[in-house]
């Protein structure tokens, strides 16, 4: 229906400008709305690339002034805070390395900013994320691969409700990024030429431990490197420090290559050794969204990655206890971080995913 009306979620970018100019030549009824989640302007210096600062409030007011429409902006700080700043810190201090992105779009983009949308009577909302939506036989919304694998971001997105699919748009599924600026040029946008967010927004140096020490007033304390068997190798300077599969960085000289293969911040222990001990060819994962279908009753052949940037890897998920789920990879695979996301994938479309628990032999 080209007549419904649409929210399109605008950060200031040139996909979700590039989102909205679309959706407006089909002939639906556009509004743009850009998120407060955070004081960006303290860190609005130009010199990072994020999101949501003060200078991308304004790109994307422009962006809409110049279509035509109206523009919102909508103050999430609390929801932000509470939800994917407060869960970010708590998983690095319980050992476990998070996804931020995943939780902004679980509980802010898809969620609260859906919320507001309806209220507001809009009949859909609309974010500029490389993702294409289709209609099953049996009536279900499936989730699938974008054209352009390389910006192809499913891998965020896999928490998404069967309710979520159906009130959402991903307008730039069928493009390319060189299309989608190609098009912003067209348009005049202030921002065709703007660099790609790379960097979590409200950590924008990637200083991740400095972060959460400024945010929590402690100072994270310092504690032992050791061996698989217990011997102690030296002194680490905080468990937030350190992430599973890091070699360097690590401010300690053995003799030979050594890596992170574990986390402890119940003993204050990072545990130290070769990158073998990282292989691993099975991986639990809790709290597991499917999207085809309700729950996992058997096995199923997909591939999987545990990682954003990680490449994909035949296995089969099977049920586990708890609601869990089972990856049996054909091949070990490296380094699965507790906390980070693993999603399965048949073929183009998202079969589901879930929170890594550990990777098991």
């Amino acid at each position: 229906m080209k007549n419904e009306k649409v929210m399109v979620g605008m950060s200031g970018g040139v996909d979700s400008s590039v989102c909205a100019a679309l959706l407006l030549k089909e002939g639906y009824d556009v509004s743009g709305v850009t998120l407060r989640l955070y004081d960006g302007e303290d860190y609005d210096s130009g010199k990072t690339r994020t999101c949501c600062s003060l200078s991308d409030v304004e790109d994307a007011r422009a962006v809409c002034v110049r279509m035509g429409i109206k523009h919102y902006a909508f103050n999430f700080k609390e929801d932000f805070k509470e939800y994917v700043i407060k869960n970010f810190i708590d998983e690095y201090e319980n050992g476990r390395t998070p996804n931020p992105c995943i939780e902004c779009n679980r509980h802010i983009k898809f969620d609260a900013m859906l919320l507001r949308a309806e209220t507001l009577g809009y009949d859909k909302i609309a974010t500029g994320h490389y993702a294409s939506l289709k209609k099953a036989e049996n009536g279900r919304y499936l989730l699938c691969r974008a054209a352009d694998a390389a910006k192809d971001q499913t891998y965020v997105l896999y928490s998404m409700t069967q309710k979520q699919l159906s009130k959402t748009l991903f307008p730039l599924g069928t493009l390319t990024k060189p299309q989608v600026r190609k098009i912003a040029e067209e348009n005049g946008f202030v921002n065709a030429k703007k660099p790609d967010s790379q960097d979590i927004c409200f950590v924008p140096d990637g200083d991740y431990a400095g972060f959460i020490e400024r945010f929590t007033g402690k100072t994270a304390l310092h504690g032992d490197f050791i061996n698989e068997t217990g011997e102690k190798l030296g002194e680490h300077k905080g468990v937030i420090r350190y992430t599973v599969g890091q070699r360097k960085g690590l401010g300690i000289a053995l003799g030979k290559h050594a890596y992170v293969i574990e986390k402890n911040p119940q003993n204050n222990t990072v545990t130290l050794g070769d990158e073998d001990a990282l292989f691993y060819k099975r991986v639990l994962v809790k709290d597991v969204n499917f999207i085809p279908f309700d729950e996992l009753s058997e096995g199923m052949r997909v591939t999987a990655k545990l990682r954003y940037r990680h490449k994909e890897q035949p296995a089969v998920i099977s049920p586990a206890e708890n609601g869990c789920v089972l990856i049996e990879f054909d091949e070990p695979q490296r380094a699965p971080s507790a906390g980070q996301a693993a999603v399965f994938y048949d073929g183009d479309i998202v079969v589901g995913g879930g929170t890594i628990v550990k990777g098991m032999n």
